[in-house]
C-alpha cells in the first residue's frame, strides 16, 4: 500500500490541519474499496521499482526531466520502460525518467505554458489541483515554487502513475490522493490557489463546482479554470443531448460571455479571461504511450471544425478569478 502519512503531515505542518484527518479518511476508503485486481498488480509495479540514483531533476521545464540516460543500466531501463507500459495509458506530460521519453496523449506543457504568465506566481502557495490526472501540472507547480502541491484524481491508474514518478523525484510537498472534490469539506477555504483544467464540462452542476472551489479557497485566493466553450452571447450554452466528442460525461458547455457570468454569480471577483484556444490534433493525439483513440478520431473527418457528433469542435478558455 502507499504510505501517505509522511505527506499528509506535511499538509498538517503548512496549517491544512482541518483537511488532513479528512484527506487520510478519504484515501483509506478509496482504496479500500477497490482492492481488485488491478490495483495488487499496480501496487507490485510500484513496489518493485528498482532502486536508482538520481542525479539530474528539472521540474519547471515542458518535459519534466527525471534523471540521465547514464543513471542506470540497459537492463534497468528496458525493466523500467516495460513497467511504464504496464501503467498504459500515459494522458498528461511529457516526462523524460532516464533516458525514456514519455510522449503522452496530451501535450500538456503547452496548457501550462499558456496560462502560467497570467496566473499570480506560485512561490510559497498551497495549490490544490483538482482532477489532476498523473500529476504533470503539479511538478510544473512545484517547479514553479508552490510550498505545497495536492492533486485529487479518482482514478487510480493516473495515481499509480503519479506514484511511479515520485518514486525517482521524492518530493515531500507533492502528492495525487484518490479523492474528487466531493470529498472534500465545504468551507475553511486554506488555499492560496486552486487549479480546475478540463474538469467543469464533467460536472453536472457546474455552478456547484466553482462554489465549493470558491469554499475551498482563502479570501483573495485565485481560481485558475480551464475549460470546452463555445462561441455565443451571454446565457447561450451548449447541453449534448447525447456524446461530445465520443465523450458520455459531457454536461454543459457555456460560452465565455456565460462562464464569466457563472464566475460573477459565485461571487467570484477579479475575473481575467486569459486565453481561448482551439484545440488541435498536435497538442492531442494518439502516441506509443496512448495507443486508443485521440482527438483526430473525435473530429468530423470532413470539417476539423465539428466533432464527429456534428457539434462545434473542442475550444478551451482559461479563467482566473478572485475568492471575496
Amino acid at each position: 500500500m502507499i504510505n501517505f502519512e509522511p505527506f499528509l503531515e506535511y499538509c498538517e505542518r503548512c496549517g491544512l490541519n482541518n483537511l488532513s484527518h479528512v484527506l487520510a479518511k478519504k484515501t483509506a476508503e478509496r482504496f479500500d474499496a477497490n482492492a481488485n485486481k488491478d490495483l495488487k498488480s499496480w501496487l507490485q509495479i510500484i513496489q518493485s521499482l528498482p532502486e536508482v540514483q538520481v542525479s539530474a531533476l528539472q521540474l519547471d521545464a515542458d518535459t519534466v526531466q527525471i534523471g540521465r540516460q547514464g543513471d542506470c543500466s540497459a537492463a534497468v531501463l528496458k525493466q523500467l520502460e516495460t513497467q511504464l507500459m504496464e501503467l498504459h495509458p500515459w494522458r498528461k506530460g511529457p516526462f523524460n525518467l532516464f533516458g525514456i521519453f514519455i510522449d503522452t496523449e496530451w501535450r500538456s506543457d503547452w496548457k501550462w505554458r499558456r496560462l502560467a504568465k497570467h496566473i499570480s506566481p506560485l512561490k510559497g502557495r498551497l495549490v490544490l489541483d483538482i482532477g489532476c490526472g498523473n500529476g504533470y501540472h503539479l511538478w510544473r507547480m512545484a517547479g514553479s515554487g508552490a510550498k505545497l502541491a495536492l492533486g485529487i484524481d479518482p482514478f487510480l491508474k493516473s495515481v499509480m502513475q503519479f506514484q511511479f514518478l515520485q518514486k525517482y523525484i521524492h518530493k515531500e510537498n507533492v502528492n495525487v490522493l484518490p479523492i474528487g472534490i466531493e470529498d472534500l469539506p465545504k468551507g475553511g477555504g486554506q488555499f492560496d490557489t486552486v487549479f480546475s483544467m478540463g474538469v467543469l464540462y464533467h460536472r453536472r452542476s457546474p455552478v456547484d463546482h466553482l462554489y465549493k472551489i470558491r469554499s475551498l479557497l482563502r479570501s483573495g485566493g485565485e481560481a485558475v479554470l480551464e475549460t470546452l466553450v463555445i462561441e455565443g452571447k451571454h446565457n447561450e450554452v451548449l447541453l449534448p443531448q447525447g456524446r461530445y466528442a465520443k465523450m458520455r460525461n459531457v454536461w454543459f458547455i457555456p460560452s465565455v460571455l456565460t462562464l464569466e457570468g457563472w464566475l460573477r454569480r459565485c461571487g467570484f471577483k477579479k475575473i481575467r479571461l486569459a486565453d481561448v484556444s482551439k484545440t488541435t490534433t498536435d497538442e492531442q493525439r494518439s502516441t506509443r504511450w496512448m495507443r486508443y483513440e485521440s482527438l483526430p478520431d473525435f473530429l468530423d473527418p470532413n470539417n476539423n471544425l465539428l466533432t464527429i457528433e456534428g457539434l462545434p469542435a473542442p475550444t478551451r478558455a482559461i479563467f482566473l478569478a478572485e475568492a471575496p
